[in-house]
């Protein structure tokens, strides 16, 4: 495992996650990924159990990546639980849908949401959107201890 910042994307659209792998690599952003298909997952893989449970291969991300729209637990209900846990309140969760309806914007932001992206529909503006992503998030700002406790 490298030194940089983990990533963890939550996702349940393979195309959206083909498209963000491809613009991760277009916008120089190296930083290792490891991607849930589910809200279910995400909360497993960040709580450390089910198929998570060894941590060294599925550490905590210095950031989140999160889908709005999802069967099951939704974006919202995954970061409601986020900011219940103790060790997690703090981790830096940015929503990345295709939603922009003022109230979804404004939930989650009012649960604890760090930033709400909405996914361009071009790839070029998908690239120039990670590559701010990757100056901001990955370069310049600190991301908070968190943990499993």
């Amino acid at each position: 495992m490298t030194n940089q910042p983990l990533i963890l994307v939550v996702e349940d659209s393979e195309d959206h996650i083909f498209l963000l792998q491809l613009a991760f690599k277009k916008a120089g952003v190296t930083n290792p990924v490891h991607e849930v298909r589910s809200g279910e997952e995400a909360i497993s893989y960040l709580g450390g159990t089910g198929n998570f449970t060894d941590w060294s291969r599925y550490p905590l991300p210095a950031i989140v990546l999160l889908d709005l729209k999802m069967p099951g637990i939704d974006g919202l209900g995954v970061l409601r639980w986020i900011r219940e846990q103790p060790g997690l309140k703090h981790l830096r969760v940015v929503m990345l849908t295709s939603s922009d309806l003022d109230q979804e914007v404004t939930q989650a932001h009012d649960l604890g949401a760090k930033s709400f992206l909405i996914k361009p529909v071009d790839l070029d503006k998908l690239v120039e959107m990670m590559k701010a992503f990757r100056t901001y998030w990955l370069e310049f700002d600190k991301a908070p201890k968190t943990s499993r406790s």
